[in-house]
């Protein structure tokens, strides 16, 4: 049975009479007042998370130079952006290395400058046309002398994702971070309780066109991830175990705050951006208010032993992130060492600064306009015709 729709959450939130909560908050609040009368009191509740989203990057548009060029190939400080797009647009990926300064600094780095409003390095080259005849061009450019700049992610705020350990004798550099050899430690990436699509497992409120926080700015769900596996095996509370729903997500570079968007370096591995995303959760039912009371000792994913160099890793224990958040756990009889990448304070920051946003009025939630698909099957990559050629 429904108790409210998102028109009447969003008039609620319209007339400052709306009642948000976080996904931690909510757990309390439940147990005080019971599901059913916490249902009914209750309008939304925020989820959160600030982590490592290698799939990231952006678009952006530079305006046309005097003369102007066709630009086929560019680097904004020295990191390459892909130009096949059109005269003057370019995507730029957070992984991408800069050719002059390798794994020091990449695409999540000039990202990152860019939202700060620091001066970019833009060189260009074309093969030259009629209508574009400059060849080369050297500029810089900042987010405010350049037209449109947006955050294209393909794949953001994972569903669940696996802990890592190395049982090799030798140190391992992954984007998991360090793994120390035999059994050195353990690694994980999510903010548990608070994660946005742990909270709403079954994709009922966040699909396509859901309204979000990017970044520091307002942003949407534009459609499901890459690599979106929502057929994952799934606990009796529908959560899924391991690696399941992804979202594609966009926001605007200009509007963006450098407190939420960061470029990191893993050792000996490459650059990533630790991407902080929030999701307001609209509470349409006591089913919906369960959804988000889920706590970590409820949600369990596989420690992986990331030393097997395949596709298939084996799967050493099945966890809580209670255990994980404990700072050790026992594997093979050894204690061992925990910790996690993703920054649980940063993600209670988003958390909040949302619940704030939507009790002053400034953030309303918005029903999906289709929602994410529930069925698909994962393909793998086979190496077929014979080899490595490229023909």
């Amino acid at each position: 049975m429904g108790y409210k729709s998102f028109d009447e959450i969003n008039e609620r939130i319209k007339s400052g009479k709306a009642v948000v909560a976080t996904a931690d908050e909510i757990i309390e609040i439940v147990e005080q007042k019971g599901f059913k009368q916490a249902a009914k009191e209750v309008d939304v509740v925020t989820t959160a998370t600030f982590g490592p989203m290698c799939s990231s990057g952006a678009f952006i548009n530079f305006g046309h130079s005097d003369p102007p060029i066709r630009m086929s190939k560019v680097w904004l400080n020295d990191v390459p952006a892909y130009a096949g797009i059109a005269a003057v647009d370019a995507y730029i990926g957070a992984t991408e290395l800069s050719e002059t300064k390798g794994m020091e600094y990449g695409g999540a780095h000039v990202i990152e400058d860019l939202i700060a409003g620091k001066d970019i390095k833009l060189y260009a080259e074309s093969y030259g046309t009629d209508c574009y005849p400059k060849k080369e061009i050297s500029t810089t450019i900042n987010k405010t002398n350049i037209n449109q700049a947006f955050m294209f992610n393909p794949r953001n705020a994972y569903q669940n994702y696996a802990a890592a350990t190395n049982s090799s004798e030798k140190i391992l550099y992954t984007y998991m971070g360090t793994l120390l050899p035999q059994y050195g430690n353990i690694t994980y990436s999510t903010s548990g309780q608070l994660s946005p699509l742990l909270n709403d497992p079954e994709y009922r409120t966040i699909g396509v066109g859901t309204r979000i926080f990017l970044g520091g700015a307002k942003g949407y769900v534009a459609w499901h991830g890459t690599q979106h596996n929502p057929m994952q095996q799934r606990g009796e509370n529908g959560v899924p175990i391991g690696t399941a729903g992804t979202l594609a997500v966009i926001g605007d570079i200009k509007e963006m705050d450098p407190r939420f968007i960061r470029a990191a370096v893993y050792e000996k591995y490459g650059i990533s951006m630790f991407v902080g995303i929030g999701i307001p959760i609209p509470i349409l039912d006591e089913d919906m208010l369960r959804k988000v009371t889920v706590k970590d000792s409820e949600i369990f994913t596989n420690i992986i032993d990331y030393s097997v160099q395949g596709r298939s890793r084996p799967v050493l224990k099945k966890v809580s992130y209670e255990e994980l958040r404990s700072g050790n756990i026992e594997l093979n009889g050894k204690i061992v060492s925990t910790a996690p990448l993703s920054s649980l304070k940063k993600a209670r920051e988003i958390a909040s600064l949302l619940r704030q946003m939507i009790q002053n009025g400034e953030f309303l939630i918005s029903q999906p306009v289709s929602p994410l698909p529930m069925e698909g099957k994962l393909n793998s990559l086979e190496v077929r015709g014979g080899g490595n050629e490229k023909d």
